[in-house]
């Protein structure tokens, strides 16, 4: 049985346990909404990561993406890109690797890799289709689905599966004057493959067989993005919305199978189209964990990116999103380096903690640390910060010339040391 399976028969596992451990809730609340989709935990039996929740009333969570390309292709780097992704705080990763030996680059994550590892199948059909076919439209309907078992085989926790891109939304994409008709990857390839085949997307038409898959090796389907928005001109589109519409008709067909799924959107979007676009989702798909990259809230800021993403992510997380893509300051310029990846895990942490307060989880993490600010207790801090690394650096860089507790910013000025000398404990 899949997890899924077992939470409808009433069956509290060591998955939903631990979860429930880690969130600080009632197991039997975990498993009603791992039950009825309303949360998940992507966990492939093969790979048996740490098991992570995802969805209704947890925590939010961050994804980071790594992965080589056609231009850039170094595995060690990427073995690298995965363990400072872990290290910074990352609750899931994602291979999105389209250059050199593809196999052999998920081999190599998935033994350094102990929590949820995702892929785009897609992209290695994509990729062998070129090398035997020599374009990818030409790859059949049995590539697309043998490269989502040989992922499930290896041990892959999710997968995403561009379900959304249809022969009917790609006609109506054509009539709307979108000023990026499409940025997703995945969601291009299948539309180039229905326009010149000029049939219907094989996931979409045998999804069925998509679900029997996903089943049999317990993966978790993480449907959508295919029409994203790629310009804060298109957000929340006809496009966008109509692909939302047949991903939640395939989310219940999923819940019906037993196969966990949640939804990936919605791209770039300006602040106020937020909450309506999050909104939409969850009553649409009936509550269905949301995977959101950023959102983006500005077009403007390249290099920049992972500030832009963690203001779209704050507030996407506030509104219900449950699950943050990080966005690397190299987004739109060029495949991320260490350094970008460290980055860009630190900011979308940041996001979703903001969240997490503001939907009144982990209050007293941020009171503790007031607390050992008041006290000018800087080891304190250093252990309670998200990146406790960068605190430190800062804090050595200019420490005060006197010997004082307070930092370099104000010395004997320090406000909190003349409160607590003339106030005292009045204060407290």
């Amino acid at each position: 049985m899949t997890l899924m399976e077992e939470a409808k028969k009433g069956i509290i596992g060591r998955e939903i346990k631990e979860v429930a451990k880690a969130e600080g809730i009632d197991a039997e609340i975990v498993r009603r909404r791992v039950a009825a989709g309303k949360v998940v935990i992507p966990c492939n039996p093969i790979h048996s990561p740490k098991p992570l929740g995802i969805g209704k009333g947890l925590r939010v969570k961050v994804n980071a993406n790594i992965g080589t390309s056609r231009e850039y292709i170094n595995i060690d780097e990427e073995v690298e890109k995965a363990k400072v992704a872990i290290e910074a705080g990352a609750h899931a990763v994602m291979d999105l690797s389209t250059g050199g030996n593809l196999d052999e680059t998920r081999k190599r994550l998935l033994e350094v890799v102990n929590v949820p590892f995702g892929t785009v199948p897609i992209y290695q059909a994509a990729v062998e289709a070129i090398k035997k076919h020599g374009a990818i439209v030409d790859m059949s309907e049995d590539d697309m689905f043998n490269a989502f078992e040989k992922h499930a085989k290896q041990g892959v926790d999710f997968t995403v599966a561009h379900v959304g891109i249809t022969k009917e939304s790609v006609a109506r994409l054509k009539k709307q004057h979108r000023l990026i008709p499409m940025v997703s990857r995945g969601g291009s390839i299948h539309m180039a493959w229905i326009i010149h085949n000029g049939e219907e997307n094989p996931l979409y038409k045998n999804f069925d067989y998509l679900l029997e898959i996903a089943k049999e090796y317990d993966l978790t389907l993480s449907l959508g993005d295919g029409l994203r928005s790629g310009a804060i001109h298109d957000s929340n589109d006809r496009a966008k919305l109509q692909e939302l519409l047949i991903i939640g008709e395939l989310v219940e067909k999923a819940r019906e199978a037993g196969v966990q799924s949640m939804v990936e959107g919605p791209g770039h979007m300006p602040l106020n189209h937020i909450e309506a676009n999050i909104r939409i989702m969850k009553t649409v798909t009936k509550e269905a964990p949301y995977f959101v990259l950023g959102p983006l809230v500005t077009d403007i800021a390249p290099g920049y990116d992972h500030f832009v993403g963690g203001i779209g992510g704050a507030i996407a997380g506030y509104y219900g999103a449950d699950f943050l893509c990080y966005v690397t300051p190299a987004e739109h310029l060029c495949l991320p380096n260490v350094e970008d990846v460290r980055q860009g895990v630190i900011a979308t942490r940041i996001a979703a903690h903001a969240a997490d307060l503001a939907r009144g989880i982990d209050l007293e993490i941020d009171r503790e640390f007031s607390e050992a600010r008041r006290q000018l207790n800087w080891e304190k801090m250093f252990s309670l910060c998200i990146d406790a690394e960068k605190a430190r650096e800062y804090r050595q860089k200019r420490l005060p010339v006197e010997e004082i507790k307070a930092c370099s910013m104000c010395g004997r000025f320090c406000a909190i040391e003349i409160v607590e000398k003339y106030l005292g404990d009045e204060n407290v």
